[in-house]
């Protein structure tokens, strides 16, 4: 297990080195969509609209955040679950999304096309959502403002930290991890 600290625009070349249990730092821009989001992205795919923004190499958090506080950038900012995101989530590894940021597991078509275009999967650690807050220097909505809190987002994040829970090679933390406790 290894150590990196990456700016976001380097998790394009740098996402097919990661490995299963490997943890980063992430410093730069991430954007925040749930399942509805997700939705009116491949919508606006399959119609041939412009979207919220650049698919190629950019890193999805699956959060909703919760308003600031005076004095805040953003309210706690927690991972949600995941796979409520697998049925839109291998289109979009597939027009380039590279790094997608949740909870839980994932469907094996959302494995396959990490594989297929090597993506990466970290998790955040749930019921942190505060001590993420911490890392996050700023925040535009920029797509979908009715969705509210699951409205689209630009974060900026200074040393965002996350695990490596699957890698394009088929390494899998949860499936892994579970064989080793049985084991032991």
């Amino acid at each position: 297990m290894a150590h990196y600290d990456l700016h976001t625009d380097e998790l394009k070349t740098f996402a097919p080195k990661l490995r299963a249990g490997d943890t980063v730092t992430l410093t730069g821009t991430l954007y925040t969509a749930r399942d509805a989001a997700h939705k009116r992205i491949v919508a606006a795919m399959d119609a041939g609209e412009p979207l919220p923004f650049p698919l190629e190499g950019a890193a999805i958090y699956y959060a909703g955040p919760t308003p600031e506080k005076p004095g805040q950038v953003i309210g706690s900012v927690g991972p949600t679950t995941s796979g409520r995101m697998d049925p839109y989530s291998p289109r979009l590894l597939d027009a380039g999304l590279t790094c997608m940021i949740g909870k839980g597991v994932r469907s094996q078509a959302v494995v396959d096309a990490m594989e297929r275009n090597g993506g990466v999967y970290l998790v955040a650690i749930g019921g942190a959502g505060a001590v993420k807050a911490e890392s996050i220097t700023g925040l535009e909505v920029i797509a979908y403002e009715d969705l509210g809190c699951e409205s689209v987002k630009r974060l900026t994040v200074q040393k965002f930290t996350a695990i490596v829970a699957m890698d394009c090679v088929g390494g899998n933390l949860y499936r892994d991890g579970a064989a080793q406790y049985r084991r032991a």
